[in-house]
């Protein structure tokens, strides 16, 4: 029988961390899938014009979604802490308490797009003859957030206790739905963009719905009965700290993305769709990093709950290795293929499309071994309870873009945009990395360490 959940508290560190990881990696894949099939068919289907809607969009898209996503990873991380002390009592109560919250959450969100979506698009200078594409996408999507909410929140409670595998093969199936909708309803139903946003909440709902099956076939450890939904006034600072310094981190994060996009939109649509094809394609190519980061969340997460520090020291130094390698490798492999890639996926034939998405790959790629770092180190203080520090990095992150289109963007042009995330990707770095190795409960393990080969050289 496939054993589902690694053990992420007993196991040999490496080992575990990669274990857990690969499925995470592959469901991180699909989930991108239902973007970029989005990007392929809207920009081979429906011309450069629909395409830059969905690009125009994208960062609204972040920052609504991306709020309700971090949320739910906050409260997963509150999850395997409890699952780590091995309490399954707190387990219960924390799985009920992110139910609440998440419910609460996500119905402001649904009201809040719903109330102020058009007044966004005009506020970030998105150009008139796409405004009406760009609206009928993004309004679907966040319209539903729920549904993305419900599989992100499943997916985290499942990956809580070490079981990636499961979310994995959900997505999967969605996925491949996904791929059949998206090209049902833009080819043969001729729904337009409006089609490619119903086709991906169509596919969310399926990869919810198989999960909330599966937790209550298979994990009754997760199934909280009535009395754990007591409100209970420690517990939920804890997850409401904690989810929403999650979903700020991401949202402030966003807001940047968003403030750049204004820059961005008003450098013409070719420019758009060059951009948004090279984000997606970024996106992919950093996909490993996010991997090792997330596994890295719930790794630390699970052994702060069963105080095995010296784990996590060991867990973030092979994080680091990992980073550093996967950076040079895409490196050199975005150096000869960029072109070919971004014109595969946006389906232009423009060379100002194809020349600024490579461009962009091809300088940011370099950085990649430093975003890896950085990912780490702030995965691994929000898995140690730090709530506030992530977010200092996020807010360096907003106002080094805030620089960037208020200075050198309007100089610089689209290379100011290539070069403004590298240059702010450093300074977020050295502040979460001092942050994590200055940290007392890091530092303690050290210094036990450190006692102990005094005392085994002393014995020698």
């Amino acid at each position: 029988m496939i054993k589902l959940n690694a053990d992420l508290l007993k196991g040999k560190i490496l080992q575990s961390l990669l274990i857990f990881a690969f499925p995470i990696f592959i469901s991180n894949v699909f989930q991108q899938l239902y973007n970029t099939v989005d990007t392929m068919i809207v920009g081979n289907f429906l011309g450069d014009e629909s395409l830059a809607a969905i690009g125009a969009c994208s960062a609204i898209f972040e920052l609504l979604v991306g709020f309700a996503i971090g949320i739910s990873s906050g409260l997963g991380i509150v999850t395997a802490r409890s699952y780590g002390s091995g309490d399954k009592e707190l387990l219960k109560r924390s799985v009920a308490g992110s139910i609440i919250i998440g419910v609460i959450v996500t119905t402001v969100i649904m009201i809040l797009s719903t109330m102020f979506l058009s007044p966004l698009l005009r506020l970030l200078n998105t150009p008139e003859d796409i405004m009406e594409e760009a609206y009928s996408y993004i309004s679907v999507v966040t319209l539903l957030v729920g549904v993305m909410f419900a599989y992100n929140l499943c997916a985290g409670l499942l990956r809580a206790i070490g079981n990636s595998i499961m979310p994995l093969v959900f997505l999967i199936i969605s996925s491949v739905l996904n791929i059949v909708l998206d090209l049902a309803f833009i080819t043969q139903f001729h729904m337009g963009i409006r089609g490619a946003a119903v086709a991906t909440v169509i596919s969310q709902c399926v990869s919810a719905i198989f999960c909330i099956f599966y937790i209550i076939k298979k994990c009754p450890m997760l199934l909280p009965q009535r009395r754990h939904f007591h409100v209970e006034k420690e517990l939920y600072i804890e997850l409401i700290g904690q989810g929403l310094s999650s979903g700020f981190m991401v949202s402030i994060v966003s807001m940047g993305t968003v403030i750049l996009q204004t820059a961005i939109n008003g450098l013409g649509y070719l420019v758009i769709a060059g951009h948004v094809s090279a984000r997606k394609l970024n996106s992919f190519c950093i996909m490993p990093l996010t991997t090792m980061a997330l596994a890295i969340s719930t790794f630390v997460s699970q052994n702060k709950g069963a105080n095995q520090g010296e784990r996590i020291r060991k867990a973030v130094k092979y994080a680091t290795i990992f980073s550093i390698c996967w950076g040079a490798l895409i490196s050199l492999i975005l150096l000869f293929a960029a072109p070919i890639l971004v014109k595969v996926l946006s389906g232009s034939s423009e060379s100002v499309v194809i020349n600024n998405g490579s461009a962009y790959l091809r300088i940011n790629s370099p950085f990649y071994m430093i975003l890896g770092m950085l990912f780490t180190f702030r995965y691994s203080l929000q898995g140690i309870g730090k709530k506030f520090v992530p977010l200092i990095s996020s807010i360096i992150e907003l106002g080094g873009k805030i620089i960037f289109v208020a200075i050198f963007i309007p100089i610089l042009n689209y290379m100011g945009v290539i070069l403004c995330e590298p240059i702010i990707w450093c300074f977020m770095c050295a502040q979460l990395a001092y942050s994590f190795y200055h940290n007392d409960y890091i530092r303690s393990f050290k210094a036990k360490n450190n006692t102990s080969l005094k005392q085994r050289d002393l014995q020698i």
